[in-house]
């Protein structure tokens, strides 16, 4: 996908286009279906930094191959004369885009994915209706509805402790909602049980646990990241994509002598991970986090400052980018449930396949680019003291 400042051509409004080259050569293509010109993709490459002062439409209503939210995030890249199409243009050359990054097999494997999820929303009797749509005032404690309606550093700082650099800590849940949450897990365990039906587990390393976008919660858990978890990315944690999370994957986990014990040096496959407790009773199970990698430099040694562990609170969250290693320790006793959000963002995503910098964020690249810095000044200084000796 490229992404370029400006675009390739230039697309009018009546559907032709402007070759630059003045060779006359048209680059249009047609929908059959509907005889409307759509503006080709080849012939119009994306920005490079989003219009963050344009507001996209609203895809919800459309029965599209991709998340709506997707859609809405892109459309800030869209070159300037395709901004203010209409929405079918925009729908038109967006899904060519994403398709090119979807092949057949992965598309196949969407699609199979939402049968099986349809199979299960079809089937499944919530405990808690209301867990289902986002309800703010019911969920969250005041202080974190304060800070998000404020929207600032200042708002998210004040109720906000970074033990560690790059995680933040913070009351997020009211205990009712942990209580409701872990009896709609406990309610859909027991149907899973009762009608032996197979379900996907949360992820390669956990056994144990559900996947919450799969039986009904995901449009609730995508309120979640975009109008409570964005805002503070956007602030917090840019350099990885934080202002452009468009996309989720939100589950819970559960230790304990009967479950997962601990869970190994891992990074998340996202770009920022919410991790909050909701219970039960428990000992041990502490989160370790041992620095920021890239892949090339993910098994490189921790540094001692990068050294951190957490104890787990209900209600209380952890914020961090997902490849801030870590783990978990082992529960020793009780069980420990914990509600996780991947928090993704396609954009990042394309610009970190042709990034070859990544010093903004990984810890160790930092140190490369510091101590590259500092062979250099050496280097000069000692070339000047040569330079000056042989003059005298």
């Amino acid at each position: 996908m490229s992404q370029d400042g400006a675009t390739a051509m230039d697309w009018k409004k009546d559907g032709q286009s402007t070759n630059p080259t003045g060779n006359g050569i048209g680059n249009c293509s047609r929908n059959g279906s509907n005889g409307v010109v759509y503006p080709p993709y080849s012939s119009h490459r994306l920005r490079l930094n989003p219009s963050v002062d344009h507001k996209p439409d609203n895809y919800d209503d459309l029965q599209l191959d991709f998340s709506p939210l997707l859609f809405s995030s892109l459309e800030r890249y869209l070159p300037p004369a395709l901004l203010n199409s209409s929405r079918d243009q925009k729908v038109h050359y967006m899904r060519e885009i994403l398709l090119r990054y979807f092949p057949e097999g992965e598309r196949t494997r969407v699609q199979k994915h939402r049968e099986y999820r349809q199979k299960i929303i079809s089937n499944y009797q919530p405990l808690h209706r209301e867990l289902y749509t986002m309800h703010a005032q019911n969920f969250f404690v005041p202080s974190f509805l304060k800070a998000i309606s404020e929207n600032s550093e200042e708002s998210f700082r004040n109720i906000m402790c970074e033990p560690s650099p790059g995680v933040f800590t913070f009351e997020m849940l009211q205990p009712r909602f942990c209580e409701m949450l872990l009896a709609e897990v406990e309610n859909f365990e027991r149907w899973v049980r009762e009608t032996k039906f197979r379900i996907m587990r949360p992820n390669t390393m956990n056994r144990f646990g559900a996947v919450l976008d799969d039986f009904g919660l995901d449009a609730m858990l995508e309120k979640l990241m975009e109008d409570f978890i964005r805002p503070i990315s956007r602030v917090f944690f840019t350099e990885v994509g934080g202002s452009t999370l468009d996309s989720h994957h939100g589950f819970v986990v559960e230790y304990g002598m009967d479950r997962d014990v601990d869970l190994g040096f891992h990074v998340d496959d996202s770009e920022v991970t919410l991790n909050v407790c909701l219970g039960k009773q428990f000992s041990g199970g502490e989160l370790f986090f041992r620095g920021v990698r890239c892949e090339k430099h993910v098994n490189v040694e921790t540094q001692p400052e990068e050294i951190f562990d957490y104890t787990h609170a209900m209600g209380r969250a952890v914020l961090h980018r997902g490849r801030h290693r870590h783990g978990a320790r082992a529960t020793t006793s009780g069980q420990r449930i914990n509600l996780l959000l991947w928090c993704r963002s396609s954009v990042f995503r394309e610009i970190r396949k042709h990034q070859k910098d990544t010093s903004s964020w990984c810890a160790e690249c930092q140190r490369n680019k510091k101590e590259r810095q500092r062979q250099a000044i050496a280097a000069t200084k000692l070339e000047l003291l040569k330079r000056g000796a042989t003059a005298i």
